[in-house]
């Protein structure tokens, strides 16, 4: 099912250049803003706004799609910790936000919404790595 005037359902986001990986029930898109490397977005391909929303059977293959996904995230970008965020205030359609909190991070314990920064757009050669390197460990 899809939903007029949702942009995930149109194909408006996330931009197609991003894609990762096509997981089954959902799409994995390199997230547009990289502050946190790796920040990667799973994208439900039917619409819905809410897990219980979905049927048991859909949503036990999503949550299963979220832990491969956020796996090869983790492991490609050497994450001490994965956020996972399941928010749809904006964006009313069932997307997962997987950021990896790395050693590095500038701000561990703080939601990634809550630190002040500028968005850091990737150019098209480290775009293209990263996608590469997550869709590296999807198949380890």
């Amino acid at each position: 099912m899809t939903a007029p005037g949702c942009p995930a359902c149109t194909g408006q986001w996330p931009a197609a250049g991003a894609r990762i990986a096509d997981c089954g029930s959902s799409i994995a898109y390199l997230h547009d803003d990289q502050f946190f490397p790796g920040w990667t977005v799973l994208v439900l391909k039917s619409h819905a706004t809410e897990l219980w929303q979905l049927e048991p059977a859909e949503r036990a293959t999503l949550i299963e799609e979220v832990t491969r996904v956020a796996r090869a995230v983790g492991r490609a970008f050497e994450a001490v910790k994965l956020n996972y965020e399941l928010l749809g205030n904006q964006l009313g359609h069932i997307h997962w936000h997987l950021v990896p909190r790395r050693a590095d991070d500038p701000a561990p314990k703080a939601a990634v919404w809550t630190v002040a920064h500028a968005p850091r757009t990737l150019a098209p050669a480290e775009a293209v790595h990263r996608i590469a390197l997550i869709r590296a460990h999807l198949d380890a």
